[in-house]
């Protein structure tokens, strides 16, 4: 098992590590809208929180020698579901057919304000 930490991601906030690589299977743990730089949130459009969650997503992939094309399996958190539809659009613009299997859950709240978070598992 391998920690995968990048600059180009947003810092854990808690004792878990930003990527584990473990064989051929990379595993990102969930991921905001934030600013890896700044530390902010990028924004309150829920369609660019998605955009930079994936961007973030995609930087700790990358570090782990993968990349979004890589991907398996996602879980988008979004805290509400009148969001989906936004969420699904720009989603639809990072990922490629075949789209990874996904599971979209609607939340109470996220450890920061922000209106989306996204895990992901992809394979090297």
């Amino acid at each position: 098992m391998e920690e995968i930490t990048t600059d180009d991601a947003p810092e854990s906030i808690g004792p878990y590590s930003q990527g584990i690589r473990d064989g051929d299977r990379i595993y990102v743990s969930g991921q905001g809208p934030i600013d890896p730089d700044s530390g902010d949130v990028v924004s309150q459009d829920v369609g660019e929180q998605t955009a930079k969650t994936l961007e973030n997503v995609a930087a700790i992939l990358e570090a782990g020698g993968a990349s979004l094309d890589d991907v398996l399996k996602t879980t988008v958190f979004v805290s509400d579901m009148r969001y989906y539809d936004d969420v699904n659009e720009v989603y639809g613009e990072h990922m490629s057919d075949p789209y990874p299997a996904r599971s979209a859950v609607e939340v109470v709240k996220l450890p920061v304000d922000i209106k989306v978070e996204i895990e992901a598992i992809a394979t090297v």
